[in-house]
């Protein structure tokens, strides 16, 4: 009997375009993959973990005498950690990625939906309310830095319309926007609610009409501007010896006009000292 042959064709050599040298002499300081979705496991504080579905953004720095880089080597390096993914294997990823991909800079960037189940202040009735969360990691030269990210909607009723109006004053949602670097194990869950005490009030899935009376009165009680929610959330964040650096912002989406209202506040507690309202300056050299 004639032996089996092997009928799988002979593979050649295969030129690897993006390994070939680059003329031009200008470097990328990012280059990657965007929008890839992938299942993960995050930390719950009140049930131990809660699946969801991530987007992941993926890049590293590419120098100038390179073509281009190996785009299959990060979805290689996001499917080998399957669903386990948490702080710690996301800041281990990160170094793979530079190092698989031999680049000095990397950044990955995962973005999810996160559910806290909420009870309404007056009823008591439960609902889930989803919030925005980001983990964002940087490595440069084998140096890592993790910041974790907070998108919070939340109530504000305007000071100066509840001052000058006869009765009523205009109120609207708003997003305050948390990122900080943490030298400590902080909950995700820890960072929404320091945001929404700092609200005129927060809100709700579900609410029952004493609730809506509740929230409605809350924030006519508790007035505040853009600037107000900035400056009350960094004064909390600066208290917070497990944040190293912060950024907030706020942004109301204003109901008696046709823009939003913005403000911002940036910190990094490891090279700057506090002065007068929270603001922070160059520490003298």
């Amino acid at each position: 009997m004639e032996p089996a042959r092997n009928t799988r064709p002979l593979v050649a050599s295969i030129a690897d375009v993006q390994a070939s040298l680059d003329s031009r002499r200008i470097a990328i300081d990012k280059v990657g993959i965007k929008d890839i979705r992938h299942p993960v496991r995050v930390r719950d504080r009140a049930r131990g973990e809660q699946h969801t579905i991530a987007t992941f953004n993926m890049y590293v720095y590419l120098p100038h005498n390179f073509k281009g880089t190996h785009m299959s080597r990060f979805v290689e390096i996001l499917n080998g950690h399957e669903e386990e993914i948490s702080v710690a294997s996301f800041q281990t990823m990160l170094g793979e990625m530079a190092e698989r991909l031999e680049s000095e800079a990397g950044h990955i960037e995962m973005r999810f939906p996160y559910f806290i189940k909420k009870q309404a202040p007056i009823s008591g009735v439960a609902s889930l309310l989803d919030y925005e969360v980001s983990f964002i990691g940087e490595v440069r030269d084998g140096e890592p830095k993790m910041y974790i990210e907070v998108v919070v909607p939340v109530t504000s009723l305007c000071p100066c319309s509840k001052e000058i109006a006869a009765y009523g004053a205009h109120n609207q949602r708003s997003h305050v926007t948390v990122r900080i670097r943490n030298r400590g194990f902080i909950w995700i869950e820890e960072l929404i609610e320091l945001i929404e005490r700092e609200a005129s009030c927060e809100i709700f899935g579900l609410l029952k009409r004493p609730d809506e009376k509740y929230v409605t009165e809350r924030a006519y009680n508790n007035p505040k501007f853009v600037e107000d929610m900035v400056r009350d959330v960094a004064a909390r964040l600066n208290q917070d010896d497990r944040v190293g650096a912060y950024v907030v912002e706020a942004e109301n989406f204003e109901s008696i006009h046709n823009h939003s209202a913005y403000a911002l506040v940036e910190r990094d507690k490891e090279v700057e000292a506090p002065t007068n309202a929270g603001r922070a300056h160059p520490a003298p050299g």
